[in-house]
This record gives structure tokens, sequence and C-alpha cells, in this order.
């Protein structure tokens, strides 16, 4: 808002600071002033009022009020004491009905007769010029000066165009359907049963709290006057402005809040003006309805605490000066609290902090004194699953993995393709669109999405993510699960690949007795026609199932439109963390050289790769240090029934380096252990 420094000084007897001096003070202390102009022999502060504080200090009164709590300079406010006419009583012109009363907290008017339309003098012109707003008569011109000093906008009535006998009766009410209203500038406009309006026996006469109309219009013909000030919901009034596009000095008040005790004093401000100007006669008393009456708060403060929180003592008497020169009354209550009573004005005051911050800018930030806080510092509690989520993120970036992350839901085109049935899926019940229909069963589908959109800009795709899977439980209750899901793509043998990543990531996270069985899928994780037939196995910690690896279907890749293998493994998060551990077992690296052997062996489909795993490592003791499945094969010149495994032997000694002699006579054993199962045949690599 742009203040006038002179009409400022009007509300001083002593010299105000310079316009500069001012302008640091209140941007300092109060609000930034974002510019000082010089104009019409005055100069003028572009003042950044803050919303909290609009409802006091968007008038000059209030303004000056801050002013003077901060330089200490006495005001000079007039005092408000208005003559009457003791021989007619407001009352007997006029009542008032409030039917809107969720859009008006209170609405005061009085009456003045004898009413001699005529230019405003000339101080009041000059005021209301400087502030972009055309003098039209004394009536109307001391509305609008009244607003500038007070805040609270007031409008004037023609009494004789009001509809009904000698006691006219205002209506506070929201309009109908269809209503129309010719504002005072002649725009026409069709309201609804939302917009609050001013209305008489004969309609609506005015937009509530943003402009009057024509029809009561004050005219050089007018000889009596209904004087209005009234207190609107910010709310409703922001919300018409906004409708018809209409925006008023008034309205722009109202939108930021008005005391509602704040009517009773402009009107009488308004009435004393009229007197002295000698624009009309008022008559006795005044109409008001008031339906919820607001007192001031009382807080308490203690002294103690407002140390505490700013940092610094302020004697009690300072404290008492500043919030009194705020307007506010203090008592002192027991030793160290003191009863605070703040006025109605100031809306932003709740709390006792609000007071603290209050006796903080007056006094100045700047004159605390900078200490370092003294307070024991308590490492926070370890967050267990947050650290292990940072661990398994940070084991899969540093294999080259990107995170992504995905919504929560899947649509009707995931139920299709992954071929999932209601019993399944937790359907929304007021999804946002058919894509977000159900939370997801698993990260899979929307991984896979991920690979598919970008696909043709990247190739060897690395991805994973750490989310939440949401599935029925046996009693049809929904069970919230954290799960980790990662993905690479290629035209390689990524199912090798993908059991690697899983190998070490399970390694780092401090896990062992990791072994991989046929993968045998329940409806309450996946089904079976997610994955590639042959190239699928569940992950178990000893006897845990944890999770599952494999291709994806070719099926599956091909609905999706997606022309490159794709593996994957989802795991249980859960489950994952309360298995792993930070203590790792230290083994220096061997310094003699390891030995690799291949074996291939033809099994039965049925057969389970841990149970050679087992006899291999049984009988190859210490001195087999790894072994490893790189290939699993059915297909042409593989009996029916049967598939082939492969394997690598890594031999190495942590004392010596083996022989070849050595290895090839535990190679030996481990076969002769293998071909004891008559199903099976071992073939031998080279």
């Amino acid at each position: 808002m742009v203040f006038s420094y002179n009409f400022l000084q009007s509300f001083f007897k002593k010299k105000l600071p310079s316009p500069k001096q001012l302008s640091s003070l209140l941007t300092m202390k109060s609000f930034e002033v974002s510019e000082i102009l010089s104009k019409r022999n005055d100069t003028f502060l572009d003042i950044d009022v803050l919303p909290n504080r609009a409802p006091d200090c968007f008038s000059y009164w209030g303004m000056a009020k801050e002013i003077s709590a901060l330089t200490g300079l006495p005001l000079n406010i007039p005092k408000i004491k208005p003559k009457e006419d003791k021989n007619l009583k407001t009352k007997n012109f006029l009542k008032c009905t409030i039917q809107g009363k969720e859009g008006c907290k209170r609405y005061t008017a009085r009456f003045v007769f004898d009413v001699k339309i005529a230019p405003s003098p000339e101080w009041m012109q000059d005021v209301l010029k400087k502030h972009g707003i055309k003098p039209i008569n004394n009536i109307v011109d001391i509305t609008n000066y009244v607003m500038l000093e007070t805040g609270q906008p007031l409008h004037a009535f023609d009494f004789e165009k009001l509809k009904g006998e000698c006691q006219k009766e205002i209506i506070v009410r929201f309009a109908k359907e269809g209503e129309e209203i010719l504002t005072l500038d002649n725009q026409k406009f069709k309201l609804d049963s939302e917009v609050l309006v001013i209305a008489d026996k004969g309609g609506v006469v005015a937009l509530a709290g943003i402009k009057g109309g024509k029809r009561a219009e004050i005219t050089p013909s007018t000889k009596k006057v209904i004087l209005e000030a009234a207190n609107f919901d910010p709310q409703i009034i922001r919300k018409t402005s906004r409708k018809l596009n209409l925006k008023t000095d008034a309205s722009l008040r109202f939108e930021h809040g008005i005391d509602p005790n704040l009517t009773e004093i402009a009107l009488n401000r308004a009435i004393q003006l009229i007197e002295k100007t000698k624009a009309g006669k008022p008559a006795k008393g005044i109409v008001d309805v008031y339906l919820e009456k607001r007192n001031p708060k009382t807080i308490k403060l203690r002294i103690e605490y407002l140390e505490k929180l700013l940092g610094e003592k302020i004697p009690p008497s300072t404290i008492i000066k500043i919030l009194t020169s705020l307007g506010m009354k203090c008592k002192k209550e027991k030793k160290g609290i003191l009863k605070v009573i703040v006025p109605t004005q100031r809306l932003d005051i709740a709390l006792e902090e609000d007071l603290i911050e209050e006796v903080g800018r007056i006094y100045g930030y700047e004159k605390i004194t900078p200490k370092f806080p003294q307070a024991v510092i308590v490492p926070p509690k370890r967050n267990l699953e947050i650290f292990w989520e940072n661990v398994a993120k940070d084991i899969l970036k540093e294999a080259k993995f990107t995170e992504v992350y995905n919504y929560s839901f899947i649509g009707d085109k995931e139920k299709e393709i992954f071929e999932y049935n209601n019993e399944n899926l937790i359907e929304l019940k007021n999804p946002i669109s058919s894509n977000f229909k159900f939370l997801r069963p698993s990260l899979i589908p929307n991984l896979l999405k991920t690979i598919k959109n970008n696909i043709s800009f990247y190739e060897n795709i690395k991805i994973f993510e750490l989310g939440k899977v949401f599935l029925k439980s046996n009693k049809n209750k929904i069970e919230e699960k954290k799960a980790i899901c990662g993905m690479i793509e290629g035209d390689r043998e990524v199912f090798f690949e993908i059991k690697g990543v899983v190998d070490s990531f399970l390694e780092k996270l401090g896990i062992s007795d990791i072994w991989y069985d046929e993968y045998q899928p329940t409806p309450k994780i996946t089904k079976r026609n997610i994955w590639h037939k042959r190239k699928c196995a569940e992950v178990k910690i000893g006897n845990i199932k944890i999770g599952f690896l494999g291709e994806i279907s070719p099926r599956i890749l091909e609905k999706l439109e997606i022309n490159q293998r794709v593996g994957a493994f989802h795991l249980d998060f859960e489950i994952l963390q309360k298995l792993a551990s930070e203590e790792h077992e230290y083994k220096p690296l061997s310094k003699f050289p390891a030995t690799v052997r291949d074996i291939a062996i033809l099994v039965p489909r049925t057969t389970k790769v841990v149970e050679i795993l087992n006899i291999i490592n049984a009988v190859g003791g210490r001195i087999v240090r790894d072994v490893d499945l790189f290939d699993m094969y059915e297909g042409e010149n593989i009996p029916e029934g049967k598939k082939n495994l492969a394997f690598h032997i890594i031999y190495q000694a942590e004392d010596r380096t083996l022989t070849s002699k050595e290895v090839n006579e535990i190679q030996q054993k481990i076969i002769e252990a293998l071909e004891q199962n008559p199903e099976w045949e071992v073939r031998k690599l080279d």
C-alpha cells in the first residue's frame, strides 16, 4: 500500500524521521518499503504490508500506531465525538436484518438528514487525489477518506431511493439466482446464490463489501442518507470479487479481514466529518446488528520463556513499554508473568510466541547478543529401516543400476497383460483414472513400463526400485510390504547376469547361506506366466523364501513391445533387513593361484540345482572355493524330461599352489559322487 508521508505526519505533533530514515526503520522492524516516490509536493512510501498485518495496518491510523511504537513519538489521532440531533433517532428511519449470517458478522448504519450535496473541502480532495481516488461529492468523499484513515470501508445510500415505508429495511442476504444489479460505474452483473448483497424490499442495492448499486446512488438532489459500515466474511468477498472480476479498495480490505469492532468507530468518524463540514445533520443513535461479538484476547506472557526464546534478558519494564506502545494492556499477574490484553484489531496475535515476536522486533533483533546455544548434543536413535534402505540402494548404484520411482498403482492394461484377477488386486474406490485403478501387487509391471519408455533412448538399461507392494492376506485384509526389484535388459544371456547381481547384493548385505530353488509361485506374489518357463528360480536363505529371479516371459515382453531380453529379481526387503548384518568376516585373499574346472551333468528336469551344489561342496571341501551355475539347457540333443546343467568349479588353497594332479583327483571324486545317482549323467567340459 502506498502511504503519503505528509498525511502520516498529520497524525503526529512532532516531526517524523525523514522518508529515507522512516523507510529504513520500517524495513528493519516491520514491513519492507519497496520504493520511495516524490510527487505533488509530497513523498510516498510503497510499504509491503504483510497479509497477517493487513487488518490493522492497511490504514493510516494503523500505520501511524506502528510508527509510534517504533519511534516513541506520541500519536495525534483525532478523538471521535460526533454531535447528533436529539430530536430524530436513526432507529425510527431504519432497521436491518442479516439473513446471510455466514457472510456478515456485523452491520451498523446511521441516518443523516438535511443533507447538502456539494464538493468536499480542498484538503480532503487533495488527500483523495494523492491516493488515486476521484473526488465526487462531500458525502461520498467522506466515506473514502474515512476508509483511508481507519481501514474500514463505508457506503452511503440515498434514503429516499430505497423501497419501503417511512422506516426502510436493509437486508443482508445472498442473491437469488438470476438477480441483476447495475453498479455505480454502470456495469451490469447477473448474480447467483453465492453472491452476498445488500438489498431492500425492491431488490439488490449493492454488492456487499465490493461496490454500490446505481439505484440508491448519492446525487445532487439527495436530502437524506443512510451510512453503512459492515463486517463481511473475507472468503465470500474474495470468491465474489474473482467471480465477477471486480476488484475495489473495499474488497481488497475485506479479503484480508477486518476487526468487526471497527465498524462503529469508522461510522462515528464519518458522522463527525459530516457535521464538521456541514454536509448534513446526523440523527441520534445507531442501528447495530452484531451476531458474534469479538472480545479482546488475554494471553499470559512468561518473562523467563521470553528470555529463553529470544536469548536476551529484557527488563520487564521495557517489555511492558513495548507492548503498551502497540496498543496492548499489561498487568502483572504473578512474579515473572504478565497478563496481556490484545486489542481486537490485532487478528494476527493468538499465542504467547506472537507476543514474544512483537517484543523482539520492536526491541531490535540487532541488539540481541549472539550466543552459542548451550545444549547436550544427543545423537538420534538409529533408524535401521532407513539405514538398510540406504545401504541396499548404494550397493545397486555401485553396480551401475539407476534408481527409479513409480506410482504405487497399476491399471486395467497391466491387469490384462499380467493376467491378475480380482482376488490378487486391491481396487481403489475413487481412482483418478483407469491407469491408477489398483494398488500394485508387485514392482515388476511399472519397472517394465519404465524400460519400455526408455529402451529407444538408452542401451543396456539397469534399473531398480525400492517401494511398497500391496497384497490381500488370507483374512482378506490389505497387507503392505516393502520390496526391492531390479531389472536389466539386453540382447545377451541376462539370467546369469541377474543371478550374479543378486549374489553380490546379498553378500554385501552380510547375508550367507544363499541358494536357489525351482520357483513355485503363489497367487499372492506373482503368476508363473510372468517368467520364462526354464529361466526362473526362487531365492532362499536357509529355509526362508525371500523372493525370486529370472527372465521375463517373451509373451509379456511382446505385449509391452520390448524387443530385448529382460532379467529381473524381486525380493522381500522387510525380510532382507532383518537378516542383513554389518559384521563381515574378513578373509584375506589367497596368495596362491586358482584353478577352474567345468563340469556338465544331465539330470531329470525336476532335479534341484542345490542338490548338485551340496554334493560338489561336500566332496571338494575347503579346496573348492566357489561353484557357479553358468548354463541351463533344455533343447535339441537333450532327451525329453531332462535338462543339462553346467558349472564352473573354482579350486584354490590358502597355503599352497594346487598341482594339476591334486585338482584332477578332487574333480574325479566329485564326478564319482555325482554318478552314484543312476539318473544323473556327468559329462566333462574342456
